[in-house]
């Protein structure tokens, strides 16, 4: 990749990693476009670094409730609000692992094939825009419990498919589940951070040794992150303003666009 395609894919990540619209499905629109490699090392280690980047701005934004996890672990006190916070990570992450591990590794040839074609994230996105759609309905005061995480760690799991969005996906089970809209859209960033840490490290085995514009990724990863957080947090405002469901008529506009494409070329 050269510095304009670094930059260019950087700020797509960006913007689409945190709003409910799939960062994944509009990098793969986006590597097709320019005719990406997948597997050439310089996109390799963007990749990764992505991940890491991912999980700075999410330790940033939640660094208040991530150490009060962390001291609840650390005392072994799971009876406070932060202690059964980390039980519900730790349920949560349960079903996004055994997703993520039966097809990363076990169906990975199967999954591949599905991963970068363009129909499945077209139709993806039709199917994302519906649980948009009708996330809107479910939004109450009620706090999160065991089964409520561990079915938002099972659509966390389904949006490793590209077109299904990760905070999309889980805040919408969230609210569906009665929680209220601050208890959804903060369980859900935190289900993520053990979710990318795991992706994260997967990637690792098959990052680099050489070859790599070190400079170049670092400016594309700083300026996914600069872009990313501030995007991150008009999801937040949104999500607290009952608007979290706008972003379903943008899935269905760009997911028959790519259907259409798909199918017509």
């Amino acid at each position: 990749m050269d510095l304009v395609q670094t930059l260019i894919l950087a700020i797509i990540q960006g913007i689409t990693e945190w709003l409910p619209v799939s960062s994944t499905g509009h990098l793969n629109v986006v590597r097709t476009l320019m005719d990406l490699n997948t597997m050439d090392p310089s996109y390799v280690f963007f990749d990764f670094m992505l991940h890491v980047g991912t999980l700075l701005v999410v330790l940033a934004v939640f660094k208040t409730e991530i150490s009060g996890i962390l001291k609840a672990i650390f005392k072994r006190d799971f009876q406070t609000d932060d202690g059964k916070l980390a039980l519900y990570v730790i349920v949560g992450s349960i079903p996004t692992a055994i997703i993520g591990f039966t097809l990363s590794f076990l169906f990975r040839e199967q999954f591949e094939v599905i991963y970068l074609n363009l129909l499945t994230v077209g139709i993806a996105l039709l199917f994302n825009g519906c649980i948009l759609f009708i996330s809107k309905r479910g939004t109450s005061t009620k706090r999160p419990d065991y089964a409520s995480s561990l079915l938002m760690g099972v659509a966390q799991g389904a949006a490793i498919i590209p077109g299904i969005s990760r905070s999309g996906a889980t805040i919408s089970t969230g609210l569906l589940r009665k929680m209220n809209r601050a208890e959804s859209f903060k369980l859900s960033f935190l289900l993520s951070l053990p979710a990318v840490a795991g992706a994260a490290l997967a990637e690792s085995r098959n990052l680099p040794a050489s070859d790599v514009d070190v400079v170049a990724m670092l400016l594309g990863v700083i300026t996914s992150m600069i872009v990313g957080y501030m995007f991150l947090i008009l999801l937040r405002r949104l999500v607290m303003n009952g608007k979290f469901h706008w972003f379903a008529y943008y899935c269905w506009i760009v997911g028959l666009a790519i259907v259409t494409f798909s199918v017509l070329q």
